[in-house]
């Protein structure tokens, strides 16, 4: 099913992010973790693409499975960095032979190999251009997600330009925006009184980001550019050699963070599940 006929549906969505394994071990692993994923009825599931591709294939095996083993909506996740227009061309392809029709289009990380990446030829530097080349592929066959960043981008200038860039992606032929992880939600509304200043009124899902391991959580956040703020600091900086407490704290916190998201207007949540049941299994039962 398309997700703006799912959107057209439901005023609020529930849904879950995985990712692909690297090994045959990992594999048989979330295969087992889809199926306990299916079992809450989410509104659909997304799996993400590795960076060049590297999990290309097992990226749409996964969509697959979800849609013909459970009948669920599924998204497969399409970055174009490392990508030329052609290789584009036949991943899409080979996504509507597979009957995948619903993408979320980013610009990706450069590979590991090669941090300095440019676009070769004809290939595509920005998220802008992949959603224009993959609506006038395949039309309205499909509906087209694109990545929203609260605190902006860490390659825009502002968060201004953040939002002038997200316009870009909706002239191009977006259909609607999953968030980044944030922990203060006044970033959120924020991000979509911003949004809707520019005239888009599309769904703005925000991602939530259950945290089950504070350190690790440090290292990610430096990464992806997201702010710790100084309520997670104080909540889990004191837990690190607990994890049972820890995940207690990141349950309520994210319960509580959800619920005033949806209290706030917010059309539903997109959980990055890290590849595990368990917290989103509880979270999702006390916010639904």
């Amino acid at each position: 099913m398309l997700l703006a006929d799912v959107f057209r549906d439901k005023a609020r969505t529930f849904s879950f992010e995985v990712f692909p394994p690297k090994s045959p071990e990992g594999h048989a692993k979330i295969l087992e973790t889809i199926r306990g994923l299916s079992a809450l009825s989410p509104d659909f599931i997304s799996c993400t693409y590795g960076a060049g591709g590297g999990n290309r294939e097992k990226t749409f095996d996964i969509v697959e499975h979800i849609q013909n083993s459970y009948g669920i909506t599924a998204m497969a996740h399409l970055t174009c960095a490392a990508h030329t227009r052609e290789e584009i061309k036949g991943i899409l392809d080979d996504l509507l032979k597979r009957k995948i029709n619903n993408i979320l289009a980013m610009r990706g990380d450069p590979p590991k190999n090669n941090p300095g990446w440019v676009p070769r030829g004809d290939g595509f530097q920005y998220s802008a251009e992949l959603v224009a080349f993959i609506r006038e592929h395949l039309r309205g066959g499909c509906s087209i997600g694109v990545a929203g960043f609260p605190e902006g981008h860490l390659l825009a200038s502002s968060r201004h330009m953040d939002v002038e860039y997200l316009k870009e992606k909706f002239k191009a032929g977006a259909d609607f925006v999953i968030t980044q992880l944030f922990f203060n939600n006044e970033d959120y509304f924020d991000y979509v009184r911003r949004v809707r200043a520019m005239g888009i009124r599309a769904r703005i899902i925000p991602g939530i980001l259950p945290i089950t391991d504070y350190q690790a959580l440090i290292r990610f956040c430096v990464v992806c550019g997201a702010t710790i703020t100084p309520e997670v600091h104080a909540i889990f900086r004191s837990l690190i050699a607990d994890p049972v407490t820890t995940m207690k704290a990141g349950i309520d916190f994210a319960i509580n963070q959800c619920r005033c998201l949806l209290d706030g207007g917010a059309p539903g949540i997109h959980f990055y599940t890290l590849n595990k049941i368990h917290p989103v299994d509880v979270i999702l039962k006390a916010i639904r």
